[in-house]
């Protein structure tokens, strides 16, 4: 821990001590002090039930609202906290953005007994490196995303896919194209085409950047120039000429796929999605964008994300939420505590099977709760992605990193052999700050 870190922490600790007059102006009301925490959207329902329920005798969590897009809330909290605002405590972080906060030291490492419980052997290994930076435990994992194929088994079946054993995105492609069927991804210019760009280089054996070098920030190499790049470029390309590809497929994004997996004509979709797909369509049976009957939504199928290159294991996308205590909080003693309590095995049962949040801890995906309300083989699915799947770059810069990739990826349907290298050299220029977004 640096020296200002550690002046830092010893003087929110202090704060913590202050006086019931001065924790009362804080919380308000009869003395107790109010931890704010900010939350995206996602599971706000339970997330109101979490803070209500883990807040004590000595402290009340309150709910912040932030917006909906992950790079709004990114922008929200980066200006708070670069204000060293003391009224953010706790912060649900994508966890893309946690390096760069960690980075600029606005998080509160957790250490001791604390750092051993958010970190555990229990937590799976691709939402455990997600809390990571510089050695220290900067958040705990809260719950963890990750991309499946989905599938009607009938579209398969007219297409003599075998959906028990790996299959390319060459095949679904083609298969979609050739039974009357989709492929719904996230293409729009947004992070979650950044999202299948990285999912598709790190399946073919690359990475945007070396992994090796990616924490040196500016200084990292770029490695999207490669082979691998080419082989997702290939993989998009092929897609954007496909019969296919839905009419919105340059503004694609989660949600708009989802209401062609059951559609009033066609034979239906594959398609990479979240974990919130099989909640979204068994609350959606007989209804608009869902499946008819019970019968209908048994033919909805789920397999491992698709493989960019045929016998090379796929690397399933990594999301989730991490929580976060603010490095200038005046109670970080007790936002720590509140963290530990709102990511714990129960409140991550809770958030699976009310929101349909998945899990970042193996043994939840094992809990009788779990698997009363999901399919077992859908659950070992999720968290064996979660567990071997791939990050995006692990940088202090990465809204930058994902800002310049947009920007020569998009629009998809432009996307060709030489799109890797147009974007190499626009990374290197805007890491090198020799251009600008």
């Amino acid at each position: 821990m640096t020296a200002r870190r550690t002046r830092r922490v010893a003087a929110g600790l202090a704060a913590a001590a202050l006086s019931m007059s001065v924790l009362a102006a804080c919380g308000g009301g009869g003395g107790k002090p109010t931890l704010n925490w900010y939350i995206n959207p996602d599971g706000q329902d339970t997330l109101n039930a979490l803070a209500k329920s883990c807040s004590t005798d000595d402290y009340t969590i309150k709910i912040q609202l932030l917006p909906s897009s992950a790079t709004d809330q990114r922008t929200q909290l980066a200006r708070r906290l670069a204000a060293k605002d003391s009224s953010t405590d706790l912060m649900s972080l994508d966890p893309v953005f946690v390096p760069e906060f960690a980075n600029a030291e606005w998080l509160l490492p957790f250490e001791g007994e604390l750092k051993d419980t958010v970190l555990d052997d229990d937590v799976l290994k691709g939402a455990g490196e997600t809390v990571t930076w510089d050695d220290q435990v900067v958040a705990a994992p809260q719950w963890a995303n990750t991309q499946v194929l989905w599938y009607r088994k009938s579209l398969a079946e007219a297409a003599g896919l075998d959906m028990t054993q790996p299959v390319t995105w060459d095949q679904v492609i083609d298969a979609a194209a050739d039974n009357d069927g989709t492929v719904g991804v996230q293409a729009n210019k947004y992070e979650a085409y950044v999202v299948w760009i990285n999912a598709l280089i790190q399946g073919a054996g690359g990475n945007i950047l070396d992994p090796k070098t990616v924490e040196a920030g500016r200084d990292a190499k770029v490695t999207i120039d490669s082979k691998a790049g080419e082989d997702a470029a290939a993989v998009i390309e092929k897609l954007a000429r496909s019969k296919a590809a839905q009419p919105d497929f340059s503004t694609s994004n989660e949600g708009t796929s989802l209401g062609q997996m059951f559609p009033k004509s066609g034979a239906g979709e594959f398609m990479t999605n979240w974990t919130f797909v099989y909640k979204n369509y068994d609350g959606l049976i007989g209804k608009p964008g869902g499946p008819a009957d019970k019968a209908g939504l048994d033919d909805l199928g789920w397999a491992r994300y698709p493989q960019t290159v045929q016998g090379e294991e796929s690397k399933p996308p990594i999301g989730g939420i991490d929580i976060g205590v603010g490095a200038y909080s005046k109670h970080p003693e007790f936002a720590q505590q509140a963290a530990v309590c709102v990511t714990s095995a129960k409140a991550q049962t809770e958030l699976a099977v009310n929101e349909g949040l998945m899990p970042s801890r193996q043994s939840v995906y094992q809990s009788d709760e779990l698997k009363e309300a999901y399919p077992a083989d859908l659950l070992a699915l999720w968290s064996e992605s979660v567990d071997s799947g791939g990050p995006r770059p692990k940088s202090a810069y990465y809204s930058q990193i994902s800002s310049a990739v947009q920007a020569r990826w998009h629009s998809p349907t432009a996307v060709g052999p030489s799109t890797p290298g147009k974007s190499a050299a626009f990374l290197k220029a805007i890491l090198s700050g020799k251009a600008l977004l």
